[in-house]
């Protein structure tokens, strides 16, 4: 069965969940944006075999230690899908823009693309892609924990800021309905920033998404 544990990381406080099977004890850490000491540190302290990185989408905060963990580790980074190339391209001068640690570009050893799946020991999780935030962000959804990593499509009591170059507010809306809502009301989800909810309480209690 999966398990995860999630650690707020950066000063952006941006959620890094490190997900594993019971049965194996390898692992993949989603969005691993810095703070590499600690996230090995809990990987460590939790007796597991660190095999993979998946992103969410290119953003500094959830991708910025994605290449140098990669190099250390001799990890595969799985994610995000192609269309966040250019926010790949553009880490060094995030990284500078917002104050992080010099951060390198890289080149992602598997694309995802909506309909995939990843796994992690005997654990298969679903991806979805859903742009909006960025044109290349995807979720992850282990529907037999009944849990979606969603990095910053959507939030408790929000959503996805659109404003940023390639985000629609519409699109990302349209991903929201579309493609995490059919994962059921009772999933709850793992977002990139702030505490975790479920996609029945957005439904019927986020000022963002009244009538979806």
């Amino acid at each position: 069965m999966l398990h995860y544990t999630t650690l707020p990381v950066t000063s952006f406080q941006q959620n890094c969940s490190i997900v594993w099977c019971d049965e194996t004890l390898q692992a993949a850490v989603i969005d691993p944006g810095g703070d590499l000491d600690r996230v090995l540190a809990e990987v460590k302290r939790l007796g597991l075999t660190l095999t993979q990185i998946w992103l969410t989408h290119a953003h500094i905060d959830h991708a910025g230690g994605a290449a140098e963990l990669a190099e250390q580790l001799q990890l595969p980074i799985i994610g995000p899908h192609p269309a966040d190339q250019f926010w790949i391209d553009g880490l060094p001068e995030q990284s500078r823009s917002f104050g992080f640690p010099a951060a390198r570009t890289f080149t992602p050893t598997r694309w995802l693309f909506d309909g995939d799946s990843v796994t992690v020991g005997h654990c298969t999780l679903q991806v979805r892609h859903c742009p909006g935030h960025t044109p290349g962000h995807v979720v992850f959804h282990a529907p037999e924990i009944g849990r979606a990593f969603v990095g910053d499509v959507l939030f408790a009591g929000s959503i996805g800021r659109t404003d940023f170059p390639q985000g629609d507010h519409a699109t990302l809306i349209a991903s929201i309905t579309q493609r995490l809502w059919p994962m059921g009301d009772a999933t709850v989800f793992i977002p990139g920033h702030g505490p975790q909810s479920s996609f029945g309480r957005e439904r019927q209690s986020n000022p963002y998404l009244a009538g979806t």
